[in-house]
């Protein structure tokens, strides 16, 4: 894996030769198309980013899971650089998704493996309910929508600062939402920040809060499981997440990477990963009838 001291003396190098390395996919998507990016060769494992996010929200696990997998990351609809849905709800979401997938994968290679973080969760539990043929499982990461109390993120201006003054907005904006110690809100993160958060023009609040994800998850027939970050800020308590859950999915299996806050795949990569493959590794269970 190349070196955090390196990944941050120079992010958009780091990034752009990342992405050179991928195979790049686009699929129909409203009145465009939608675009995935692909790494490593294996079981298919498709990755889908928080809201106001893009394909970087995997930025530190892609070069470790393509090891292991096959990675297909979705740029979602209304992110990065893929088009907005026909429709801008789950619905339409859901319909770029398993097009998407279909024409990947092909129905031999599916159903797959998805994992979701954030409001990618919760737009790939809406995919695995209503595409049913896609989902294998799904692994959901740090998602709202559970109906459960959130936290409270601090959000500062941004517009009108410079220079050191802005880059420590944009730190503060960092820990005051995804991610938990200073250290983690280094020089890629705060580069990546605007220009996805710019880049996405689909409003995801409205469809994950206050229960979107609880409601439908009983609708999902392949097994659901979570990674929670300990100190997950806008998602907080573990626990009372993981109780939510297991009132749709008893069996789940429901793992914690500490010290880690809601972007935890960013903030402790190793951890993340090494939980979502003991998760991958297990054989997929039947879920009873709802």
């Amino acid at each position: 894996m190349t070196p955090v001291a390196e990944q941050n003396a120079d992010p958009a190098a780091f990034l752009a030769a990342l992405e050179a390395q991928a195979q790049r996919v686009e699929t129909p998507c409203g009145d465009g198309t939608m675009v995935w990016r692909i790494w490593g060769e294996g079981p298919a494992l498709v990755l889908a980013h928080g809201a106001q996010g893009s394909w970087t929200h995997w930025v530190r696990n892609i070069e470790s899971l393509s090891r292991h997998y096959r990675l297909i990351i979705a740029d979602l609809p209304g992110h990065g650089d893929s088009a907005m849905p026909e429709t801008e709800d789950h619905e339409g979401i859901s319909k770029a998704l398993a097009q998407g997938l279909e024409e990947i994968l092909g129905t031999e290679g599916l159903p797959v493996d998805l994992c979701g973080f954030s409001f990618g969760g919760v737009a790939l539990a809406h995919l695995a309910a209503l595409h049913p043929h896609v989902a294998r499982r799904l692994v959901i990461v740090g998602c709202g929508g559970l109906g459960t109390p959130m936290g409270h993120p601090r959000l500062g201006r941004i517009s009108g600062l410079v220079g050191e003054e802005r880059r420590a907005a944009l730190k503060a904006n960092l820990l005051g939402l995804m991610l938990h110690y200073p250290d983690s809100a280094d020089d890629l993160a705060i580069h990546m920040l605007l220009p996805t958060a710019k880049a996405a023009r689909l409003n995801a609040s409205g469809l994950v809060l206050p229960d979107r994800l609880l409601k439908i998850l009983p609708g999902i027939k392949a097994p659901v499981d979570a990674i929670w970050g300990t100190l997950d800020l806008p998602h907080p308590d573990p626990a009372a997440q993981e109780a939510v859950l297991r009132t749709v999915q008893p069996d789940m299996l429901f793992r914690v990477v500490d010290n880690s806050g809601h972007w935890a795949m960013y903030e402790r990569p190793e951890s993340f990963e090494r939980e979502l493959q003991s998760i991958l590794s297990t054989p997929v269970r039947s879920v009873p009838s709802q």
